[in-house]
């Protein structure tokens, strides 16, 4: 397993990196393609419960959401959110299968929370030196993880969320946030090499390693309280070792929303 997992990210990372260094449609691409699984990947498991959530509304909403980020000259989030609303809605009228309303909510809901948080992504490489902040707030929860894997391991015996990720606990979790803090404060120091004055400081990288390490856990044990509901282990195997794509975003999600407001309300960019 560990073999698979070090391949796994032996050929992700480096293709994440590439993205996040040429910006523009080449991270479009990737964080669509990602996305895109991620949803996929949530209308299936919703399938597990009887529910059926329509996934070409499901994709509708994730890339109507991701075209108004990435090109928002098109002014394309109101009308498109209409027109999705609306035939999603006249869709589940003519085929009414099961629990309609239901089905149709969560075609909405789960690419919305999906898309939503997901286009911060590229919403923090627009910033000034954005490719500099998004290689500071991406790994600053892979740090976090890793810190809180290795000290549960360890030293692990209090029980974070024994319901929903047995796992966990507050020793890995304030390990986690210990790593993840200083780990991201010298990684923003490495950037500084680099990165102009709009970059990441490494006082930048204490306050955002804190902010995501404490924070974006609740990312991870959301997906976890919907695999619970029912009753999947993994959201996927797109990443062998590794689960789902849901699985590997779901605190990213909340991490680079954390990330870029801290860069807009804190750094002022």
């Amino acid at each position: 397993m560990f073999r698979t997992r070090l391949l796994t990210a032996l050929i992700g990372v480096p293709l994440a990196v590439f993205a996040v260094l040429c910006g523009g449609l080449w991270l479009f691409g990737f964080v669509g393609a990602v996305l895109s699984v991620a949803v996929f990947e949530f209308c299936r498991m919703m399938e597990r419960e009887s529910f059926q959530v329509p996934l070409l509304f499901a994709l509708a909403t994730l890339w109507v959401v991701l075209l108004d980020v990435q090109f928002p000259q098109w002014d394309v989030l109101t009308p498109g959110v209409a027109l999705v609303l609306m035939t999603s809605l006249a869709w589940q009228l003519a085929h009414r299968e099961g629990a309609a309303v239901a089905n149709w909510a969560l075609g909405i809901a789960g690419p919305l929370y999906v898309g939503w948080c997901g286009a911060y992504i590229i919403r923090v490489r627009g910033l000034p030196e954005g490719e500099w902040w998004l290689l500071t707030v991406l790994p600053a929860i892979w740090l976090a993880d890793s810190g809180a894997y290795l000290i549960g391991q360890a030293w692990g015996r209090h029980r974070l969320a024994p319901t929903l990720s047995p796992g966990k606990t507050w020793e890995g979790y304030v390990g986690g946030i210990v790593v993840g803090t200083l780990s991201t404060a010298g990684l923003a120091a490495l950037w500084g090499r680099w990165a102009g004055p709009s970059g990441p400081t490494p006082f930048d990288g204490l306050g955002i390693g804190l902010l995501i390490s404490v924070l974006a856990p609740l990312g991870d044990l959301i997906v976890s309280m919907m695999k619970r509901e029912v009753g999947v282990k993994d959201t996927g195997v797109v990443f062998p070792g590794h689960g789902g794509a849901l699985d590997r975003i779901d605190s990213v999600l909340w991490a680079v929303v954390i990330g870029y407001y801290f860069a807009i309300w804190v750094r002022g960019l």
